[in-house]
């Protein structure tokens, strides 16, 4: 069965990627650069800010940072404990590998750090603002997804690393805005 999974993963991955074109090859690669969602974070922080006022901001930031810190770290721990090597660096794969980006980028790939970190930064910011923005949540999930597919298109995850890094950052998401809103009520009345 396990291997059955591994055979369809790989085939999704193959047929996906190669779907890709050159005319959308800069879309994808500025989708999948961490650095692109820089403005989008600091949309993110004004808005909480103007929400729910600078104390709780503070707060809700010392809580994403943590979020993103085990999101990563849980990525890079079951990378290094599983060995999965990214379609890029798997030998039997690499000539049927559409490679978008210059390098392949590190060894392993189960599961993908940017599809866990932009689902736990989706998910967290969609639920701590849904009570001020209706259709934050979903916004933010669908950039969560494009950036998370972005690394399927450029050749560097298989769907499966895409879905677990998802599912996780998803649940961390959940975890930490649970706790942020726990230190809210807790202290309601020094955080006005």
């Amino acid at each position: 069965m396990f291997d059955s999974i591994i055979e369809n993963d790989i085939a999704l991955f193959l047929y996906l990627n190669n779907l890709g074109t050159v005319q959308w090859d800069g879309f994808w690669l500025f989708m999948t650069n961490k650095f692109s969602a820089i403005p989008l974070y600091l949309v993110l922080l004004f808005i909480t800010y103007k929400s729910i006022g600078a104390k709780k901001t503070v707060i809700a930031v010392v809580f994403i940072l943590l979020l993103i810190t085990l999101s990563d770290q849980t990525s890079q721990l079951f990378k290094y404990g599983l060995k999965r090597l990214r379609p890029c660096h798997d030998e039997s794969l690499m000539d049927l590998v559409r490679l978008v980006k210059s390098s392949c980028g590190g060894k392993f790939s189960f599961f993908s750090a940017h599809a866990a970190n932009s689902a736990a930064i989706a998910v967290y910011f969609g639920l701590l603002l849904r009570s001020f923005y209706k259709y934050i949540l979903s916004v933010l999930l669908v950039w969560a997804v494009v950036v998370s597919y972005s690394r399927i298109y450029i050749g560097v995850h298989f769907p499966t690393d895409i879905l677990f890094g998802f599912f996780v950052g998803s649940s961390y998401g959940i975890i930490f805005y649970t706790m942020a809103t726990f230190v809210f009520k807790k202290f309601e009345k020094q955080l006005r």
